[in-house]
């Protein structure tokens, strides 16, 4: 192909692009307004003008390749060449579509706007009888493949995920983990709107047990027992501000364990662990990080209350 050749075709697919990234978001912009309007069947009459006219838009940017490309020497062929390319350029616009709303990211809307006429000017280089120009076709078309199937919606999970770590970062200073105690391993996490709780239990299938973690803002006045004290229950409060509560019940009781954070206060509780126990479970407990925050999204350990 000569340098006149290759000037016509380059200008040749700079025109359909050009057309179409013009044509197509107009046309769609009224078929979504007649729609919202007057639905479904209310777009028909604008799909009959539009179509139509966004076709021969499409036969007059062949008429400067007809000796270039075979398709467009005359006139009836230029017709069915348009035809093709505004079906095939339609057919990737609607791809396009579909991967937009599973929030593929097209970058801006001025972008996504010029993105409207690349499928008919990779449709419009198919048809030009060159080698390079339509491996270079079928290395975008690739490449628009790989972005809408695999790249794109990768990088939305990941937004997402960010998005939700940010949600959960929302009251960092609750967020708390603890190593879990012998015998048994973490369940669940559950992150609320003033709380965050963590409950371990036995890693054994016929184990019966748990352990329990709630984290709450820190109150204003110093740790006090209720009053009255529940009968069969003791309550003391040590001189750091730490307070030790016993629940009596029938057939034994259960220890919880309160002590100040930074920023939170932490309550451990448990009717099989011993204070012993559970003081090494405070004694453990850190802020909780990112990878383990990931690692209990990915396990799906952790859940959001709003």
């Amino acid at each position: 192909m000569t340098s006149d050749r290759l000037r016509l075709t380059a200008l040749h697919i700079l025109l359909v692009w050009a057309a179409m990234a013009v044509t197509v978001p107009v046309l769609g912009f009224m078929l979504l307004v007649t729609a919202l309007g007057g639905g479904f069947a209310a777009t028909v009459p604008v799909l009959v003008l539009g179509a139509p006219l966004a076709v021969g838009l499409l036969t007059v940017t062949g008429i400067p390749v007809r000796a270039v490309v075979p398709l467009c020497d005359t006139a009836s062929r230029r017709f069915g060449w348009a035809v093709a390319v505004f079906v095939l350029g339609t057919l990737g616009v609607l791809a396009g579509l579909a991967a937009y709303g599973r929030d593929v990211d097209f970058g801006s809307a001025s972008a996504r706007l010029a993105l409207t006429g690349v499928p008919y000017a990779v449709a419009a280089a198919f048809f030009v009888p060159h080698r390079w120009v339509r491996l270079g076709a079928v290395a975008v078309l690739a490449a628009a493949v790989a972005y809408g199937c695999f790249v794109g919606p990768a990088q939305s999970r990941e937004r997402q995920r960010e998005a939700e770590i940010a949600r959960y970062r929302e009251h960092a200073e609750l967020l708390y983990l603890a190593a879990a105690p012998g015998g048994m391993e973490l369940s669940r996490a559950e992150a609320g709107p003033g709380y965050f709780r963590v409950e371990y239990r036995p890693t054994g299938r016929n184990s019966t047990g748990y352990a329990d973690i709630n984290l709450r803002p820190t109150p204003t006045p110093a740790a006090r027992c209720p009053e009255p004290v529940r009968k069969g229950d003791s309550c003391t409060v040590d001189a750091h501000g730490g307070m030790r509560t016993v629940h009596a019940f029938p057939g034994g009781s259960a220890i919880s364990l309160t002590r100040r954070l930074r920023g939170a206060e932490a309550e451990v509780s448990s009717q099989t662990l011993d204070e012993p126990g559970l003081r090494r479970l405070l004694d453990t407990l850190h802020p909780l990080s990112e990878p383990e925050l990931r690692e209990l999204m990915r396990e799906k350990k952790i859940d959001r209350r709003n």
